[in-house]
């Protein structure tokens, strides 16, 4: 397994991107709640000509151009704190992205391609950091969600360009030519000593400081930075996003497989979560996968 290269600035012949999207989570079976939640919205603007004297042919078609929005978020701070968190922190983020004047979605004009992706990135981390400062500012008023946060892994997608935010350890896969890479890195203590080289990788999944989070949404710390990536969609990509309770119970050998058994997100995304749920299901886990096609 190896990550993804990041994107290059050049502009893109336009095409069109087709997404199939399947989102679905499960407490699990130990769990009394699920304090996970996930969000996948489309975004986008048409013409369409509703009535004019001007003879159809010499009209223009239906133009239409859109995004695809996909977050999953894990809460924590205890079991009402952790659900506030999580799903606080979704509709925080929707409710911004509906009020901004200016949404990105055309990023295939040389002329402009630079500026709106510097513009668009500029945008996340300000959702990031509006979201961040309001689950902090809602804790704070009330003392029964004292320490609540979540992760958040969220993606954009406009053409063939998509954008991923991380914040934590949920992750993000992308499955292409067969082989699963990982494109998140996780926000943990025990993934910290790694980078370090104070243990070996191998060691990070076991370690007991696995589950202790560096950075979380709605966290300790005043001010919060996140993991951007920018990447290049290609025809036949899978995109996986999910929460830790499907990567602490199927190894991602295992996750690899069970994507490429299953062809289609309809299919894949019930698989994903019926394997964890049999490997013990000592969290709650959700998965949103998606499906390009690009041509």
């Amino acid at each position: 397994m190896s990550n993804l290269t990041e994107a290059p600035r050049e502009s893109k012949t336009p095409v069109q991107v087709r997404a199939r999207i399947v989102a679905l989570s499960d407490r699990g079976a130990v769990r009394d709640a699920n304090e996970d939640a996930y969000l996948v919205f489309r975004m986008g603007r048409y013409v369409e000509c509703v009535s004019s004297n001007i003879p159809e042919t010499e009209l223009p078609p239906r133009f239409e151009e859109g995004g695809y929005v996909m977050i999953v978020a894990d809460g924590l701070g205890g079991h009402e704190a952790g659900d506030v968190a999580s799903r606080s922190a979704l509709l925080t983020t929707l409710q911004m992205i509906t009020r901004a004047p200016k949404w990105a979605l055309k990023l295939d004009d040389p002329t402009t391609r630079e500026a709106e992706i510097d513009a668009l990135k500029k945008r996340a981390r300000g959702y990031l950091a509006g979201v961040h400062a309001a689950l902090r500012q809602q804790a704070a008023s009330d003392p029964a969600l004292a320490g609540m946060g979540t992760t958040l892994t969220g993606a954009f997608s406009v053409g063939v360009d998509l954008f991923l935010q991380h914040v934590g350890d949920s992750k993000a896969f992308v499955l292409r030519d067969g082989a699963l890479r990982l494109v998140t890195h996780d926000h943990t203590v025990a993934q910290q000593y790694a980078d370090l080289g104070l243990i070996p990788q191998e060691e990070v999944a076991g370690h007991r400081m696995h589950h202790v989070l560096t950075r979380a949404v709605g966290g300790p710390d005043e001010e919060l930075e996140g993991d951007l990536h920018h990447l290049m969609i290609k025809n036949g990509d899978r995109l996986l996003l999910c929460s830790d309770g499907l990567t602490d119970m199927v190894a991602d050998d295992e996750i690899e497989s069970i994507l490429r058994a299953n062809p289609s997100s309809e299919d894949a995304a019930p698989a994903l979560i019926a394997r964890a749920l049999e490997a013990g299901g000592r969290d709650n886990v959700t998965v949103i996968v998606a499906d390009f096609s690009v041509g």
